[in-house]
């Protein structure tokens, strides 16, 4: 949800960022603060905690007793984080042109994704415990990967090859180990187990589609900044990677917020139960503000990702920055198992063993890919042509 609105760890290229072909513009730049603390620890450690936050109020909304109202939970997170990022304007923090409907036209295309690539990952989270969620994510990166092989030009090596088996072996041992501990808890009753593990199934199906609706949204919306010409924003205040990474984050979420809300409006209202007993059911009333505030917290938490993320791009370097990207999976994964009732089983934290190592694999192989040139690459490789340029034909025939 608000993690998959913003990347679910998957960050746009390097080669994205803005880059102004034109001199520098004299007109004053407007002012837009940036953390004045260069210590790596204090951004590492608020990116962390904003992904565990988000991911645990998710959780906490979406496994209430039958809550079945994901479109309007999806439309108050993008009604929050539009009011937050419209303060931060209106402040000075940042800064993005106002809403055209041109260029919003041609963004549609993505926020319809987006809309696809949330909603799957509320269902899916809300039939999986965080850990089995978490690992079963990482499936992403395997379709995003070769998405870019076929598309930017990119390349998939033997190190990245061998991260991606361990993906999926750290996801089967977690489905295994989910079916077991059912069969195991429920065995009592041939009913129950029965209901529990198709419970399970249902999961598992959401997640499939949210892996591949994320790697859609993700490859859709790094062509779309190339043709919808977002690299070219406010190139005038661009005067660090770290101003680059903000501007294109909020261009970025605002459009996506903002085409995507009243398609979730409309998708509540018309779709979900809004009968008095239904929203008795979703809102119980000793639980109602802890809910309601769950949500606008959530909402906030995408923001907060958005600009911790800029943040440690700022202070450390890319390789630091991939490692955290990679362990950030651990805690959010050991937060399922602290918060909720994740099953702590051995199979389950050999799961996240592994997947936590098959992260930490695939960000040093990227790390070592951006460092070399791209030679001897596994399984296949596109022609050798850069993202830019396929990116620059295909805006031509847009």
């Amino acid at each position: 949800m608000a993690d998959d609105k913003k990347r679910d760890d998957y960050t746009i290229e390097m080669s994205d960022l803005p880059k102004s072909k034109d001199p520098p513009m004299s007109p004053p730049r407007p002012s837009m603060p940036v953390p004045s603390t260069n210590n790596p620890m204090i951004p590492i450690l608020s990116y962390c905690g904003s992904s565990i936050l988000m991911t645990c109020t998710n959780k906490f909304v979406l496994s209430g007793f039958g809550f079945n109202l994901n479109c309007l939970l999806l439309a108050v997170q993008g009604i929050v984080c539009v009011v937050a990022i419209q303060v931060c304007k209106s402040s000075g923090i940042i800064t993005y042109r106002d809403f055209n409907s041109d260029e919003a036209r041609k963004w549609f295309p993505v926020s319809l994704l987006l809309i696809g690539t949330i909603y799957t990952s509320t269902k899916a989270l809300q039939f999986l415990s965080i850990p089995v969620y978490t690992i079963f994510k990482n499936l992403t990166i395997i379709i995003i990967a070769y998405g870019e092989v076929l598309w930017f030009g990119g390349s998939v090596t033997g190190m990245a090859l061998f991260s991606f088996g361990l993906m999926v072996l750290s996801s089967v041992i977690a489905a295994w180990a989910d079916i077991q501990h059912a069969l195991q808890s429920y065995g009592h009753s041939e009913t129950e187990a029965s209901a529990k593990v198709s419970t399970l199934n249902a999961g598992y199906m959401w997640m499939m589609f949210n892996c591949l609706c994320s790697a859609a949204f993700v490859l859709g919306m790094r062509k779309r900044i190339k043709l919808t010409n977002f690299k070219d924003f406010d190139s005038e205040f661009i005067s660090s990677l770290w101003l680059s990474f903000v501007l294109i984050e909020s261009v970025a979420m605002f459009y996506n917020n903002v085409l995507s809300i009243p398609i979730l409006v409309a998708a509540s209202l018309f779709l979900e139960d809004w009968s008095s007993v239904n929203i008795e059911r979703n809102f119980p009333p000793f639980q109602r503000n802890r809910i309601v505030m769950a949500m606008i917290f959530s909402g906030l938490s995408s923001v907060f990702i958005s600009y911790t993320s800029a943040w440690c791009v700022r202070v450390t370097s890319s390789t630091t920055y991939s490692m955290v990207g990679a362990l950030n999976k651990l805690p959010i994964a050991l937060s399922g198992l602290i918060f909720f009732d994740a099953p702590i089983t051995f199979p389950s934290v050999s799961a996240i063993a592994v997947g936590f190592v098959s992260g930490i694999v695939y960000a040093w192989a990227k790390v070592k890919q951006s460092a070399k040139p791209k030679t001897g690459v596994l399984p296949m490789t596109s022609q050798p042509i850069s993202a830019s340029s396929q990116s620059a034909r295909d805006s031509f025939k847009s």
